[in-house]
């Protein structure tokens, strides 16, 4: 497809959900700015994915840095914002999918060194619930978004679910679902939605680093209707797909894409 004037944020990029989404919008001819943090191999496979979404033809920039980090944050939409406005260009899409956070438990009476700390939670929330709420601010207020902008971010069952060690980043998704819905109301008068894609369990790297992610995967692939694990290119289609300008009725939502494991009942 050729290249658009559109443009697409993707914080996470280089990974998971946030690396397939990038390569299906630059399919579409999507032109993309992507956010990460990785240092060795991990900035190898950043420029090896930001090479792939290049064959595109698109027009492509990376930031390999801290997208948690409020100076940082600005110093990057301020280079978003001159390419854009230079090329008099539309920043259709952005994608919050950050995944860093602390998985240990809450509380461990046999080793009380090994419970969570103040600083663990904070850090948690901030990285994958709060900074949403700052990207969007410091984008609105530099008029990046406009009439017909999307901004999306990926939560979990775990917002709602508990498992083990998962404490800490389950009040991060719940908080982001919240967020979302605080966001989508008061963008509403601008033409701009915001809606949570609530993905099943995924085989990516940041899930690999939950315990037991090994049975979680094979027991949602056994309830799934479909006999399916989800895999991040269904949410990269579904998220291609409600980014179309005849979305803008569906906003401040929390939106399963699951292939239905979501609505099995567990018990039976």
């Amino acid at each position: 497809m050729a290249k658009t004037n559109d443009y697409a944020l993707i914080l996470g990029v280089s990974s998971g959900f946030g690396e397939a989404v990038a390569l299906e919008l630059a399919s579409r001819g999507i032109n993309i700015f992507g956010v990460h943090m990785d240092t060795g191999a991990g900035k190898e496979r950043a420029e090896s994915i930001k090479s792939e979404i290049e064959k595109f033809g698109v027009d492509v920039t990376f930031f390999n840095t801290n997208a948690a980090d409020d100076t940082l944050r600005k110093k990057v939409i301020s280079e978003i914002d001159k390419e854009i406005k230079n090329k008099k260009g539309f920043l259709k899409v952005v994608l919050h999918s950050l995944a860093f956070g602390s998985m240990t438990y809450f509380i461990n009476k046999e080793k009380p060194e090994t419970m969570i700390t103040r600083k663990q939670i904070e850090m948690t929330l901030n990285v994958m619930a709060n900074s949403l709420v700052y990207w969007t601010q410091d984008l609105f207020l530099a008029d990046l978004l406009v009439k017909n902008s999307r901004i999306f971010t990926m939560t979990s069952i775990g917002s709602e679910r508990v498992w083990k060690h998962y404490g800490a980043v389950s009040a991060a998704k719940a908080a982001l679902e919240s967020y979302v819905r605080q966001l989508a109301v008061e963008l509403a008068p601008f033409g701009i939605t915001v809606n949570a894609l609530m993905a099943g369990v995924t085989d990516t790297p940041a899930a690999r680093k939950i315990p037991g992610i090994a049975p979680m995967l094979e027991t949602a692939k056994h309830l799934n209707p479909f006999n399916e694990n989800t895999h991040v290119i269904d949410i990269a289609k579904a998220l291609a797909t409600l980014m179309s300008e005849d979305t803008y009725w569906i906003t401040g939502q929390t939106i399963q894409v699951d292939g239905g494991e979501g609505i099995i009942n567990i018990f039976g």
